[in-house]
């Protein structure tokens, strides 16, 4: 609001507000609202200094989104009277706001980036840039809710796509921030050249969602390299230097003006300054605008004064530009060609004389013919055929005939690069290294590699690096991990493979346990054990305790094996040894048993006796021994004389249990030992009873199965266990004192034999369920599990698909690529290990069927014969489609009977021969080599007769638009329809049925009629009415609006008395009447009649005035609301009341207004050049006019020189006069008079040549240097 401090003040468009008495309280942020427009402005009060000499004139420069407005030269800073106008300084405010200034950081610049929509978070924006530089396009696109990475292709003019053109001077980068998901990608063109410019275009694109963005590049000439006044960059600066605060110039005099002020300044050595003329007085700004891209525009209307920018869109619009016809070409070449490598293009332009010869430049180098460029001249055509593009010839071409030219560029687009060899699916163990490897077309093709659809780059870790190897491009990884795991793609622009890493933990496999050992004292103990890891290292332990190497005791480590030997066993070795890989949570153990022979006294005669654990009749001693292994048995003997032992096997059954086969038995041993062996000494043979009739004797060389004698003990060793070598052995010894026997059991476990070759049972689009039997041997022990692999057919390499065991028969193998052939193959596995593979599989290829067909519905039908149609599935897969199944059946009925024969691949039949009158169910199933896919049926049964009519709703003109009526009126519609047999006439509300109570439906054959007695509000809505026959069906909708009066206003209240006039407000009632507000009516009474009368009808605001009030008397008011239904029913009445008050009769005086005599400073009589002759005094003048009195500056060759004490300066009743003191050759140069106040400012220049005395012997250096030879030289 207005007071002694603000005063607002508004003068047409233009408002200003002055702040009068300025406080550092005033430094705050200021706003200017108009309509839904605002303006942000900051005001900074600065201090002022005690003497306006010492004033320094260094701007400090402002603060983020501040303003900061200061003027030296200002009354109110040289009076001490605080005072400031900011709307004298609003314009150059808003302009500095326009335009970036380069006294601004870059976040102070104004955001002039486009709202954003669609999938660009940020759109590339237009730019320019000078020949030879550089510049980078950006566009940002959000990831959070898409489902697919976003693509990006950058074009030129309408079809030039970029992608292939990415090289030396342009280069498309993609960068993906992981914490923000944001894309960013970027469009860089280096060392630009003239025929980049022009308009670009940015496409994303991300499944079904799409944006563009167009935007334009100037490309600029390099400027010229400019002269520089030299004796400028040489004179001496003041202490002070001038700076540009938001386009508001400061200045300040300096209070000592000697020769020896300042520092020498050569700053100015580096600052290129172009000195230009004007001589043309009137520019046609229009003609400027015409030539000029729309993105400069802004720019140009601000320097030249236009301020209807909507206006002079409109003019341009309508003025056409004339092209200027070329009077050397008919046709000129197009805007731009591309050609793919290896092909040849014909470049060809029609020229006005046939006899003309042309040039054809290449990036301005001149072509000559050579065998790939051809020229030919063929009429007023002149053709330049360029033969086996390559990428060299991706330049700019140039047709030159005399002094016109036509230019075009030429794209040269590389073939797609083709992926040969495909990636390979791998499965690695935790910490290996990973190596992809694929094959491409061609030499040095540009590949991309992507992890689960991000792409990989070289990270700071070296965890993945890429190879090249000509045509071969591998991807390796170091050190794979758990995250790792995935599918990893190669991508080129011609194709893409994808393969699958797996990483499995480590797990360590025993290949061979350690087994307990019974030795005796003096003896050799040697435990060993197998891993599948060769460089796992162990602890071995006895009883809990750590066993150290010493004399007797040896650990060895060689590769997969671990052993413990100790020599020389000892009673107290006896105990529990356990061996602890390092990094495992498992064990291996087994018990070592000391053997304690005791030395009895025997009498002579000792029968023979076989110490073992269990002997004689008691249940066998079973042995356990992995096939390939040593089994070596110690059987401790005594007796005397020394018995003979003999060792037979035969199974269970076969053993020599009763009196006439141990007879039997007995004789054959005689037999074998015949040949007179000498009493006690120990029989070298093994016998094997094969039945009970036949024994077979194998002596102790021969074969892997053997036996040998010591002292008090047998040995019986098998080298490299079989499984024929499995049975229960028996062994009798013998002497003139009796016999002993006892029966060991032998058992050969082994891997399992491989499974038969596994079969597919189904396939899906990614998966395969496998079914196999159980090997036909499991070795001895129960199959614990299954281990599956599978491969692409055409890969050599296997990948395993369970790394835990597997027991069932049948496995749901996933993750696999449709449309890839696979194979198969199983291994079991048993306690004892792994058996060898199974053979492959048949090979199988994943793929699903189709979806199910879609839109099923009926098109005809007659008495016997039906007309179906539908649409093919959304979905068909990599197997394609081959046709479909059509099947009816009875209504009630499982019994699906196919239509026809086969497969039919339309997707409309006509199915014949039907019963007439039944209810009919029909589907339709799309099939392809995986097999039919889902049924999809029609939602009811169809009844097989002729439809006469089709269904058809006819909609009455005035019920295609809203029906209204008002509360209580009676609403009947009719809608009429067609149909044969008679249609089913269904009706809703909102999708619901409808209430019988309140609403009436009658139908006919040939329409409906829709009655309501009495309509309330709650009866409007949308209405909808169904005709139904069979399958067939038509629908219309109807809108019902009940409207009713409104209620009244709100808060009826007076705001403001003045004089005879009141202002009233109010709010909208809370019941429009379901329609919409018409109008208010106002009213007036005087609370002595408290007669109502009509102040405003059909009146459209919440506010008013009501005026010609009789004073004296006190009013209330009211306002009713108004619909199309009429006034509400109750008004709204003020609570309080008007008192007009009496007035006394004061006189007030006119007011006119002041009239502004304020003009813009204008020279009447400009300056004229002059030449003067050195040593004598000069004058400049100059007439002018302005108001206020403008501040005058003297300038030259644009540098300030009113400190200078060379020149004074003369103001005399309009007419300004600049005196040079004696003047020398190098004060000539152009000078300039600037003047400026608060409505403008004007400037005249002129050129002021000084000669010397000698005017003959002056020799010119340049145009601002003047040199007068020495007097001897101008004597000789």
């Amino acid at each position: 609001m207005g007071s002694d401090k603000y005063v607002i003040a508004a003068d047409g468009n233009k408002h200003s507000l002055t702040i009068n008495n300025i406080t550092k309280e005033d430094d705050v942020v200021y706003a200017v609202i108009a309509g839904s427009s605002k303006v942000k402005f900051e005001l900074k009060v600065k201090e002022p200094e005690q003497k306006a000499e010492d004033v320094s004139t260094t701007t400090e420069k402002p603060a983020t989104g501040s303003t900061e407005v200061e003027d030296l030269n200002t009354p109110w800073l040289q009076t001490g009277q605080p005072s400031c106008d900011l709307s004298a300084r609003l314009s150059s405010i808003t302009s500095s706001l326009l335009l970036p200034h380069p006294a601004l950081p870059e976040q102070q610049q104004p955001d002039t980036r486009q709202d954003l929509t669609g999938l660009f978070l940020e759109k590339p924006q237009s730019g320019e840039v000078t020949v030879g530089e550089n510049i980078t396009f950006l566009a940002k696109v959000a990831s959070v809710n898409l489902l697919k990475k976003p693509t990006v292709k950058w074009f030129k003019g309408k079809w030039m796509d970029l992608a292939s053109k990415a090289g030396k001077h342009l280069q498309l980068k993609e960068i993906y921030d992981r914490n923000s998901k944001v894309y960013t990608f970027e469009m860089n063109i280096i060392a630009a050249k003239a025929n980049y410019a022009g308009g670009y275009r940015c496409e994303v694109s991300s499944r079904d969602k799409f944006d563009s963005c167009n935007f334009d590049l100037v490309v600029h000439e390099a400027r010229a390299v400019e002269e520089v006044d030299i004796r400028a960059a040489f004179r001496r600066t003041a202490s002070w230097e001038p700076h540009c605060v938001s386009a508001v110039t400061c200045l300040c005099s300096s209070c000592d003006g000697g020769e020896e002020a300042g520092e020498l300044d050569f700053s100015a050595l580096l600052k290129k300054r172009a000195v230009q003329v004007n001589t043309e007085p009137d520019i046609d700004v229009w003609e400027i605008l015409q030539k000029a891209p729309a993105s400069e525009y802004e720019k140009i209307a601000f320097q030249y004064g236009i301020t209807d920018l909507r206006g002079m869109l409109k003019r341009l619009k309508k003025m056409k530009k004339e092209e200027k016809k070329s009077a050397a070409f008919l046709k000129k070449l197009d805007p731009a060609y591309q050609v793919e490598k290896g092909h040849k293009i014909k470049l060809a332009v029609d020229v006005a004389n046939s006899d003309t010869e042309v040039k054809w430049l290449k990036n301005g180098q001149e072509i000559h013919p050579t065998g790939r460029y051809i020229f030919e001249n063929i009429g007023n055509k002149r053709i330049l055929t360029i033969n086996h593009c390559s990428l060299a010839d991706d330049a700019a071409y140039t047709c030159v005939i005399g002094d016109e030219k036509c230019f075009t560029e030429l794209f040269v687009k590389e073939p797609p690069i083709l992926i040969l060899h495909n990636l390979e699916d791998q499965m690695v163990m935790k910490g290996d290294r990973v190596e992809f490897e694929c094959e491409v077309s061609e030499e040095g093709a540009h590949v991309k590699w992507e992890k689960d659809g991000v792409e990989l780059t070289r990270e700071e870790t070296f965890k993945y690096r890429f190879k090249k190897d000509g045509r071969k491009h591998y991807l390796i990884i170091n050190e794979a991990g758990k995250e790792d795991c995935g599918h990893y793609r190669v991508k080129t622009n011609g194709g893409e493979s994808v393969a699958e890493l797996m990483v499995q933990e480590k797990e360590l496999e025993v290949y061979q346990n350690i087994a307990d050992l019974t030795v005796k004292a003096k003896d050799q103990a040697v435990f060993k054990c197998e891993v599948s890891d060769e460089n796992v290292k162990g602890i071995w332990y006895k009883n809990g305790v750590e066993v150290k190497p010493n004399e007797r005791c040896h650990i060895t480590h060689i590769g997969r094996i671990h052993k413990l030997t100790i020599d020389d066993v000892k009673p107290e070795d006896e105990g529990d040894y356990t061996f602890v890989p390092e990094g495992y949570a498992f064990n291996l153990s087994a018990k070592l048993n000391f053997l304690e022979v005791k030395i009895d006294y025997v009498p002579r005669q000792d029968p023979p006796k076989i110490h073992l654990d269990c002997v004689g009749h008691m249940p066998e001693t079973t042995i356990v021994v992995v096939a390939g292994n040593k089994l070596r048995l110690d059987v401790p003997i005594t007796g005397d004389p020394a018995p003979t032992v003999v060792w037979t096997k035969a199974d269970k059954v076969l053993l020599i249990s009763t009196d006439s086969q141990r007879n039997n038995f007995n004789s054959s041993l005689a037999d074998l030992m015949k040949d007179g062996e000498p009493p006690g000494a120990a029989v070298r043979w093994v016998v094997t009873l094969v039945s009970p009739s036949l024994i077979q004797v194998i002596s102790d060389t021969d074969g892997h199965v053997h036996v040998e004698m010591a002292k008090e003990h047998c040995t019986f060793t098998i080298e490299g266990a079989e499984r024929e070598d499995e049975g229960i052995y028996t062994v009798v010894v013998r002497n003139p004192a009796g016999e002993d026997r006892a029966d060991i059991n032998v058992k050969v476990v082994d891997v399992p034999d491989p499974p038969e070759a596994p079969k597919i049972l189904s396939v899906g689009e990614d998966c395969c369920v496998v079914q196999w039997e159980p090997p036909k041997f499991d070795g001895g022990q129960p199959v614990l599990g299954y281990v599956l692999e599978r491969k692409k057919k055409k890969s050599y390499r296997w990948m395993r698909l369970n790394f835990d065991l597997h027991k069932e028969l049948t496995y749901e193998a996933k993750r696999m690529i449709e449309g890839v052939p696979y194979e198969m193959r199983i291994y079991a596995v048993n306690a004892i290990g792994m058996s060898r593979h199974s053979p492959a599989s048949q090979p199988f290829v994943p793929i699903a069927p189709t979806s199910e067909p879609v839109g099923l519905c009926v098109e005809d039908i007659s008495d016997t014969t039906i007309a179906l149609k539908w649409r093919p599935p959304e979905r068909l897969g990599s197997a394609g489609l081959d046709g479909y199944i059509v099947e009816y059946c009875k209504e009630g009925s499982d019994e699906w009977v196919p239509a026809f024969e086969g497969l039919t691949e339309r997707t409309s039949v006509v199915i014949r021969d039907l019963p007439t009158g039944e209810k009919m169910n029909f589907r339709v199933k799309a099939v392809n080599v995986a097999g039919p896919s889902a049924p999809t049926r029609l939602s009811q049964p169809v009844t097989i007769r002729e439809i006469m009519q089709r269904p058809k709703i006819w909609i009455p003109r005035t019920l295609r638009q809203t029906v209204i009526k008002k509360v209580g009126e009676m609403v009947n519609i009719v809608i009429p329809f067609q149909g044969k047999p008679r249609p089913k006439v269904t009706w809703t509300k909102d999708g619901e049925p409808l209430d019988p109570k309140q609403v009436s439906v009658r139908n006919s054959d040939t329409d409906t009629i829709f009655f309501i007695r009495r309509a309330e509000r709650k009866d409007s809505g949308k209405y909808e009415v169904q005709v139904q026959i069979e399958n067939m069906e038509d629908k219309a909708a109807i809108n019902i609006q009940i409207v009713d009066k409104p209620g009244p206003p709100q808060n009826l209240k007076i705001t403001d008395v003045w004089g005879f006039n009141v202002a009233l407000q109010w709010t909208a009632p809370r019941d429009n009447g379901n329609c919409d507000i018409t109008g208010y009516t106002v009213q007036k009474a005087d609370k002595k009649t408290m007669e109502w009368y009509n102040v405003y009808e059909h009146y459209r605001r919440t506010n008013c005035v009501v005026s010609e009030l009789i004073m004296g008397n006190d009013y209330v008011f009211r306002a009713f609301t108004e619909n199309m239904c009429g006034l509400s029913e109750q008004p709204c009445v003020s609570k309080t009341s008007a008192h007009i008050q009496k007035t006394g009769i004061a006189y007030k005086p006119p007011s006119y207004k002041e009239h502004d005599f304020s003009e813009a400073p204008k020279f009447t009589h400009p300056l004229v050049n002059r030449s003067v002759i050195a040593g004598y005094n000069a004058t400049l003048s100059c007439s002018l006019r302005g108001s206020p009195k403008p501040r005058v500056t003297w300038y030259k060759n644009k540098m300030d020189i009113t400190n200078e004490p060379k020149y004074r300066m003369f103001s005399k009743q309009g007419v300004l006069t600049l005196e040079i003191r004696k003047p020398c050759p190098f004060d000539g140069g152009m000078y300039t008079c600037k003047a400026v106040n608060e409505s403008g400012e004007a400037e005249v220049e002129c050129k002021l040549e000084v000669r010397g005395q000698y005017p003959q012997h002056t020799v010119r250096m340049s145009s601002f240097l003047t040199v007068t030879p020495k007097k001897k030289a101008f004597k000789s």
